[in-house]
């Protein structure tokens, strides 16, 4: 196999090297091409570009991604489906790196550098690294898009408006500074083995930061508000320093609950909180 266009079908791929999906690892296959081709489609023209992929598995959105044109650094934790990516090595040369490492230890401005993100995360650290892309100071962050598999549930969180269900602190942290769209959903049947719920890809590509709002306030302020998303804003808010008095003046009433604020009142509360706090 030396050339990409006779890559063997995935389903092949698996059964030659004897792979099943790890449900420690959270590894759920995507086999379905035309819906992998579609998925590497959403960052947009990707000839040329880096491209960032966490829990590959067999490699069926890489291929993907390297028949787009990307130049991809690839992590995976399961040793067994190192040699079914080594092919693809051998298939597209020069343009997949790999490496056996976990995504949730390694520095990714040092390591990773400028890519796009795009991924199947594995279930069990998706929100764990979304969380940690869309957190830290600085800004722009290193990662140019994110095209990531949820679970359909986490996914219409991350887009949920003010007032609905879903809406809560990942709905914040993802649009403060980014925008975030449901892109694509996907059927819990295109997956070997199926899962029990159904999938959906997110984008987020990041926005303009508003001035004057420190990162880890309103990382502290999301997560007592929703934290406690029942009670009203002057008790959930009680355990963050001046949050109450900020809430009063900026004319939100405490008697309102985490999910009725905006994300522009957030950025609005941290605002003020770090005004108060300069004084």
């Amino acid at each position: 196999m030396s050339e990409a266009g006779t890559l063997p079908p995935l389903r092949e791929v698996i059964a030659r090297h004897g792979l099943s999906a790890s449900k420690a690892l959270g590894q759920n296959f995507l086999l379905d091409e035309q819906l992998l081709d579609r998925i590497a489609r959403i960052p947009g023209p990707l000839e040329g570009a880096r491209v960032y992929e966490v829990g590959p598995g067999p490699g069926g959105l890489t291929r993907a991604l390297l028949r787009a044109g990307a130049e991809v650094v690839a992590l995976e934790r399961d040793r067994r489906c190192l040699a079914p990516l080594a092919e693809l090595q051998a298939a597209f040369p020069g343009r997949l790196t790999v490496r056996e490492e976990d995504a949730l230890a390694i520095d990714e401005v040092e390591e990773i550098g400028p890519a796009h993100v795009v991924a199947n995360l594995p279930y069990n650290v998706g929100t764990a690294l979304l969380v940690r892309w869309l957190g830290g100071k600085a800004w722009p962050p290193w990662w140019r898009s994110l095209t990531l598999m949820f679970q359909q549930e986490v996914a219409e969180r991350i887009v949920a408006r003010p007032g609905s269900a879903a809406y809560g602190r990942l709905a914040v942290l993802a649009q403060w500074r980014s925008a975030a769209k449901l892109a694509l959903k996907v059927h819990r049947s295109a997956f070997v083995p199926p899962p029990k719920v159904m999938s959906a890809v997110v984008h987020i590509v990041p926005a303009a930061q508003p001035e004057g709002v420190d990162p880890e306030t309103l990382e502290r302020l999301t997560a007592a508000a929703f934290g406690q998303r029942r009670k009203m804003l002057r008790r959930s808010l009680a355990a963050v320093p001046g949050a109450v008095a900020a809430l009063e003046g900026l004319g939100i009433d405490p008697e309102r609950r985490a999910e009725t604020l905006s994300v522009e009142d957030f950025v609005a509360l941290g605002q003020r909180l770090a005004e108060c706090a300069a004084r």
